[in-house]
């Protein structure tokens, strides 16, 4: 049975041995738009992260039984399409429930200490003109009763809120589905989490109600030195917003995700006059080791499955 990897770089590198345990597998690091159908060609099974495979590309490819998505949203297959051609479409959930959380965290830790500022001065050498063994700028803040609020109580969310509450925060949530009524926290709606908290983290998915959840108009509620951080979806966060009341305003924000990934190059986040109040890292706070490991044997499972129910 042919396999085709279509975005492998998307991946990182990791160990393919069960997948390719299963059959023929051509891999490519990254496809274009149009390399997509002849890349595909010949294949039953396609495996895509992010790749576009919609019904133009579909289409074209009679061959196709199976598409494995290597995440969790399924936004890039048209699921319509492949439903009337029998193809089916499988992703991935929870595997990355740890990583995401251990991600979350360490954003968090790393603003209250400003370890970014404290590394560079004593990367830079000026620890070494210093007339006294400490240098301290600010920042250093324990975490210990700080209000820590969470956006979207999944489970991510509430992984986070176990690990914040096992450092001694105060965690409330707010939940945007309006389902998750956890006993063990306090609840709160969205205008109280981001008035009354040090920490505010977002775990929600992007949707209708989640859009542009974080904007302009709500940002000054926040408390002066609180720390926004965005692991959910980009498009949650108004970005352009985000980077303007950081000029005036003392304020963190840490994020994993942008509405549009890459970075673009004329992106607000770069302005360097706000770059000691950011904390960006590029969509990895899924991919621990454990958690890309976790992913493949999943994919490999959906595989072995559809293998055996079509023998």
């Amino acid at each position: 049975m042919k396999m085709v990897i279509l975005d492998a770089d998307t991946l990182g590198a990791c160990d393919l041995s069960e997948i390719e345990s299963l059959g023929e597998v051509v891999s490519y690091g990254f496809t274009l738009p149009n390399e997509r159908i002849e890349r595909s060609l010949g294949a039953e099974i396609l495996i895509t992260n992010k790749v576009v495979l919609d019904e133009s590309v579909l289409s074209a490819l009679p061959d196709v039984r199976l598409i494995c998505i290597t995440a969790t949203g399924m936004n890039n297959v048209d699921l319509d399409y492949a439903a009337k051609r029998g193809i089916e479409v499988k992703n991935v959930a929870g595997y990355s429930t740890t990583s995401v959380a251990q991600h979350t965290l360490s954003m968090a830790l790393s603003l209250l200490a400003r370890l970014p500022y404290y590394d560079e001065y004593c990367k830079s050498g000026d620890w070494c003109k210093s007339n006294i063994f400490v240098h301290i700028n600010g920042g250093l803040r324990e975490i210990e009763n700080l209000q820590w609020g969470i956006i979207g109580f999944g489970n991510i969310g509430q992984r986070v809120a176990t690990l914040a509450q096992s450092f001694g925060a105060k965690v409330s949530y707010y939940s945007t589905s309006g389902k998750n009524t956890q006993s063990g926290f306090t609840r709160k709606e969205l205008n109280e989490i981001l008035s009354q908290s040090d920490i505010i983290s977002i775990h929600a998915p992007l949707n209708d109600k989640t859009k542009n959840l974080i904007n302009a108009a709500n940002l000054p509620l926040l408390k002066n030195e609180a720390i926004l951080i965005n692991v959910g979806r980009g498009g949650i966060v108004n970005e352009k917003d985000v980077a303007q009341i950081l000029k005036s305003k003392v304020m963190y924000f840490a994020t994993d995700v942008l509405e549009s990934e890459p970075m673009e190059a004329n992106h607000p986040f770069l302005d360097k006059t706000i770059a000691d109040k950011l904390l960006i890292t590029p969509h990895i706070a899924w991919a621990y080791d454990k958690a890309r490991g976790r992913l493949l044997k999943l994919v490999a499972r959906n595989i072995q499955n559809f293998i055996d129910k079509n023998k």
